[in-house]
């Protein structure tokens, strides 16, 4: 598995921005309410960013150090994979909180403003869950070994 790109992690956000903007205006357009995120959802997401983080260093502590104990590595593969859907979801959950608030700012009457920082905070929330998302990946990435026999990338980790 390689670990994620800021490119793929772009386009994710920016298909996610797209969508947001768009229900937006698809709600508003039938009359329907738009899209206000509820209050817990940027708490909901640090906390699983703090989740997949905890994994992801129980992994490293594992396979960085003489640990006492062996790590399984199906489990490590199973964070590993986490790590990266946690980057790639919270970019397009990031993007989405982008479109909101897009289209809150661009309207000639505001809705209500709690409604705007519910939609910041959501993409604080989705941003802090990216990078923990990112560091989570890092920490999953094995360390290099002493023989090279051409299996590493190009941060100097195995690949796993």
């Amino acid at each position: 598995m390689k670990r994620s790109h800021a490119t793929g992690l772009l386009a994710v956000l920016l298909i996610g921005l797209v969508i947001g903007f768009l229900l937006e205006i698809a709600f508003a357009a039938s009359g329907a309410p738009i899209v206000v995120p509820p209050v817990t959802l940027p708490l909901t997401l640090i906390l699983l960013g703090a989740v997949v983080v905890s994994l992801a260093w129980q992994v490293r502590q594992g396979s960085h150090r003489k640990a006492l104990r062996r790590i399984d590595p199906f489990w490590a593969m199973r964070v590993a994979v986490l790590s990266k859907a946690t980057s790639l979801s919270s970019s397009l959950l990031l993007g989405a909180a982008l479109g909101i608030v897009l289209y809150i700012l661009t309207r000639s009457v505001v809705p209500a403003v709690t409604s705007l920082w519910l939609a910041i905070g959501t993409a604080i929330g989705a941003a802090l869950m990216l990078t923990a998302g990112l560091v989570a990946e890092h920490f999953c990435t094995l360390p290099p070994d002493n023989d090279r026999n051409g299996d590493t990338d190009e941060s100097g980790g195995t690949r796993a």
